[in-house]
């Protein structure tokens, strides 16, 4: 089966231009159920993926369950079974698909968590605190994330020739290397500017990555777990919620956006978003906002309060 897995990660790659992060996730899941397969044949050898049938995919979710796995996580791992096995079938060696019908667990979709304008701003203060060049560089990179709501593989992943401060945009690659244009205010775009200008040249070292346009200490291009260490530091200095993520700003760049009245269409294309539904869960934390606003700003709403306290 480990055959099959490494050429089903393949097409993921090479057809499907799936990042290196998500192939490993893939991979981990995939040699998990391999693995399972060999323990519950009699003989403990490595099965083929003809030979993997729905009882036996039902009993590797059970064992899933008994780890105590959370249930996004089993959710995961079932999604990427009925990927390979959907693989299987379309390479011809199986007919039918044991996957066809198997239930995933039920998740509710959490609503994402953004920041308000004021933490935001308190998170963005940090870094201008100091004029070092890894100061200025952490300072860019937060300003650009917050001004076009990127993924932090696609913010690490620029190099400079993709953004033009002059003209004000940014060309970044998403998932499926599909490209987009999005475009950044002037304050983002001059401090892009500044730290390509003053700082990016003093991080380049014999060892420098030039096609990088953020870059480490060591002059190499700064990675997902460097920037996500990074924002760890920042964010506790500003006093905000440990928890915090580079998936945050991303929230709060579309929540923000269409709270300031930015069309649907427009954040689902500055996001990325293949479908318009995965958007719109943004409009539920702006409709609870100006639900908010309304109960406190409408006199018949203030009223019905005052009353309600009165009894």
């Amino acid at each position: 089966m480990r055959e099959d897995i490494e050429a089903f990660l393949n097409q993921l790659n090479v057809e499907k231009g799936f990042s290196p992060h998500t192939i490993s996730a893939y991979r981990n899941d995939l040699y998990q159920l391999c693995n399972f397969t060999e323990e519950q044949s009699k003989d403990k050898r490595e099965r083929r993926a003809e030979d993997v049938d729905r009882q036996l995919l039902i009993s590797y979710i059970l064992d899933l369950k008994q780890r105590d796995y959370a249930p996004t996580t089993v959710a995961r791992k079932i999604a990427a079974v009925k990927s390979f096995f959907g693989f299987i079938v379309a390479e011809g060696k199986m007919k039918a698909d044991p996957t066809e019908n198997l239930a995933s667990p039920r998740l509710g979709k959490p609503l994402p968590k953004p920041l308000s304008i004021a933490e935001v701003r308190r998170l963005l203060e940090q870094p201008a605190k100091s004029g070092s060049p890894d100061a200025l560089r952490d300072r860019a990179m937060l300003e650009l994330l917050y001004a076009t709501g990127m993924r932090v593989t696609e913010l690490v992943s620029l190099d400079p020739e993709n953004v033009n401060t002059d003209e004000g945009h940014v060309r970044c690659f998403g998932k499926g290397s599909k490209e987009r244009l999005i475009p950044i205010h002037p304050q983002a775009a001059r401090i892009v500017s500044e730290y390509i200008e003053r700082a990016r040249p003093q991080l380049l070292n014999d060892n420098h990555d030039d096609s990088a346009l953020f870059l480490n200490q060591r002059g190499q291009r700064l990675t997902r777990q460097g920037f996500w260490q990074i924002l760890k530091g920042y964010a506790k200095q500003a006093g905000l919620d440990p928890e915090i993520t580079p998936h945050t700003l991303r929230h709060s760049f579309a929540t923000h956006m269409l709270r300031g009245g930015a069309d649907l269409r427009s954040v689902q294309e500055m996001l990325g978003h293949r479908n318009i539904s995965t958007t719109q869960v943004y409009t539920h934390l702006t409709s609870e906002h100006v639900r908010q606003s309304y109960e406190k700003s409408h006199p018949r709403a203030r009223a019905a309060e005052e009353d309600a306290g009165n009894k």
